[in-house]
């Protein structure tokens, strides 16, 4: 497995930033987790005032074999459908995006059908995953290639001086493969683990948690092996947004983590390279159960909780704004010996 280089934090430029703020014309600590995320930020970008503009935004698109067991509510042609919405720029994602100013990037890294589009980025590793409760997803192989292709990405968007990276997917079938990675690297019962995803009933939602059970027998995924584990019942998108968090990581720009399956995707990062989790930010918790669970395997706290679950990188998205804000309270905001305001006695 290639080697990952990821810088320690710099704590003392936190603790510099820590001072800096209480100079600010406002009583300590009263900026809450804006204060917190400020100094995260310094320490993750080494610098007095970090800044998170312009944001960058990589939406890997793949399809997953295991829907031929009827595990979603969507047929797997809504993949194809959703990334052509995505790329006419009239999804969720799009739509966010335009209203943070993000570059925004639509790559193809396991679409079952070929689309020809100029603004589609065309890495695609194979066509859809296999359907995991007969075969493994994919090949060892086949599981790195997707990661180097986020990892290459994520690095060409770093290049074109993007300051924050957002990720997102669009797959059919994705949280039941996020399901299956997450109930291997926790080692909790599935039951507890699944949630309906696009809106399943209750009897597909028994046969889900079945579908997984199973799979995971028979495959018999290495929690130990994070490689192993994303070959046997992964995705190809979480494996992409997996590669890109590493480059992120390695150039110290933060990675804002959106729902259920860009977390699972970080703690597949995570058993890859510790440190890379020192770099990532938890915009918000979604409502599948899933998502709580991954956060503390992270160790985080989210921004936000406004009952998400659509994925594709919109939650991540909407805490963007927050994040900014607390770089600009960091740089705009006067202190009290500029402003000739009297401290507290």
């Amino acid at each position: 497995m290639k080697q990952y280089r990821i810088p320690e934090l710099n704590k003392d430029m936190g603790k510099r930033v820590y001072e800096y703020i209480n100079t600010l014309t406002k009583p300590v600590g009263s900026l809450g987790r804006l204060e917190e995320l400020v100094i995260q930020l310094a320490e993750m970008k080494n610098e007095v005032f970090p800044s998170v503009t312009k944001p960058g935004v990589l939406v890997f698109a793949a399809d997953h074999g295991i829907t031929a067991e009827g595990v979603s509510a969507f047929p797997q042609a809504v993949t194809e459908q959703m990334v052509r919405n995505f790329l006419s720029g009239g999804a969720a994602i799009n739509v966010f995006s335009r209203q943070i100013d993000a570059m925004l990037e639509i790559i193809d890294i396991g679409v079952t059908t070929d689309i020809k589009h100029n603004s589609l980025v065309n890495k695609k590793i194979r066509y859809g995953t296999a359907n995991f409760s007969q075969e493994d997803a994919m090949s060892r192989e086949e599981a790195e290639a997707a990661i180097e292709v986020g990892y290459s990405q994520a690095l060409e968007m770093v290049k074109r001086g993007v300051q924050c990276l957002i990720l997102g997917e669009m797959g059919i079938g994705n949280t039941t493969a996020s399901s299956a990675v997450l109930a291997v690297l926790s080692n909790k019962d599935v039951n507890s683990l699944v949630g309906n995803g696009t809106g399943i009933s209750s009897e597909q939602y028994i046969h889900k948690v079945q579908v997984i059970k199973q799979a995971l027998q028979q495959r018999d995924p290495n929690p130990d092996d994070p490689i192993d584990v994303l070959a046997k019942v992964g995705g190809l998108e979480i494996a992409g947004m997996t590669g890109a968090m590493l480059a992120a990581a390695e150039n110290r720009i933060p990675v804002l983590v959106d729902g259920f399956i860009c977390t699972t995707a970080a703690l597949i990062a995570k058993a890859i390279s510790k440190q890379v989790v020192d770099y990532m930010i938890i915009s918000h918790q979604s409502i599948e159960p899933g998502h709580e669970v991954a956060i503390t395997l992270l160790g985080k706290k989210p921004i936000l909780n406004l009952g998400l679950r659509l994925g594709e990188g919109t939650g991540a998205a909407i805490a963007f704004p927050i994040v900014q804000s607390a770089t600009l309270m960091l740089k705009e905001m006067a202190t009290f010996s500029s402003a000739g305001i009297s401290e507290k006695e």
